[in-house]
């Protein structure tokens, strides 16, 4: 798992995402923070989702899934290591798990289940909401070496392989909703590159990676940039920010801003709505961290 600064305070999307049918597919773990709403299945290496998170399908995970009390999945929870349910969650498939189950009280689970190791009934999510709490502290104190061991020690990064270490997690913040109609979030949003996307975005500001296609539109407050080879199916619009279109890119759409930075060689098929600076030039300053 990547640990910067604030990693749970962000969309992220990485690299090689991709929304099939009715499912949003990743390489790597997945988390969801509490009070959201994710319309799509999910599926992943490990799921860890907070208290109260709706999943509009199934959830298959390679590793561990971890969901916090009052959660509700519509579909099945298939787990390919252990599995951590909290209280008053409800499954409406079934729930298989190749591991060890650990489950909270009052857990429905319409289909049934079935668990190849250890079974045993008790609250175990105050765990998993210690660890976002703690993760948090250790990031505003400036422990981002203990902060990143937390985190793999929770995701099961310490036994993964070199490959799979670096693969980054796919990130959902508090409050937000997903669905194939919109992305909806209120803190900023990076999508990483090659990646097949359904539904509107909106987020604060959005840094949108290469050769990706976005079925929908981009809009934010602050800046919004739209890397090489990427193609939007709609439009792009900012409040107060700036728009940055790279080389290669293709706008299916219109273009609203307040300032707009345009390589010669990117495609807007609209109309273009810049209230300050234009310009249109030859290279393409990519922003660092």
């Amino acid at each position: 798992m990547s640990i910067r600064s604030d990693p749970l305070e962000r969309l992220a999307i990485p690299d090689g995402t991709t929304v099939e049918e009715r499912d949003l597919v990743t390489d790597g773990d997945v988390i969801v923070g509490g009070q959201s709403t994710v319309e799509f299945g999910v599926r992943g290496r490990t799921v860890v989702a907070g208290e109260r998170v709706t999943f509009g399908n199934d959830i298959e995970a390679e590793g561990d899934c971890r969901l916090d009390m009052w959660c509700d999945v519509a579909g099945n929870v298939l787990v390919g290591e252990d599995a951590y349910i909290g209280e008053r969650t409800r499954i409406g498939g079934q729930l298989m798990v190749s591991g060890d189950l650990d489950i909270g009280d009052d857990v429905d689970i319409e289909r049934g289940f079935e668990a190849n190791g250890w079974i045993v009934i008790r609250n175990p999510m105050p765990t998993v909401v210690f660890f976002f709490v703690y993760l948090s502290h250790l990031l505003r104190i400036g422990e981002e070496e203990e902060a990143r061991e937390a985190a793999e020690e929770l995701l099961g990064d310490a036994e993964a392989d070199e490959e799979d270490e670096e693969l980054d997690p796919l990130i959902v913040p508090r409050g937000s909703s997903v669905s194939d109609d919109a992305w909806r979030v209120s803190k900023p949003g990076v999508v990483g590159d090659d990646c097949r996307i359904h539904g509107n975005i909106r987020a604060t500001s959005l840094e949108v990676g290469r050769d990706n296609n976005v079925f929908g539109s981009l809009r934010a407050r602050g800046d919004i940039t739209v890397g090489e080879g990427t193609r939007v199916h709609g439009d792009v619009t900012t409040k107060r920010g700036t728009v940055r279109i790279a080389p290669g890119a293709e706008i299916l759409g219109d273009v609203a801003c307040e300032d707009l930075s345009l390589h010669d060689d990117a495609a807007i098929d609209g109309s273009i709505r810049a209230r300050g600076e234009m310009s249109i030039h030859r290279e393409f300053a990519r922003e660092t961290e």
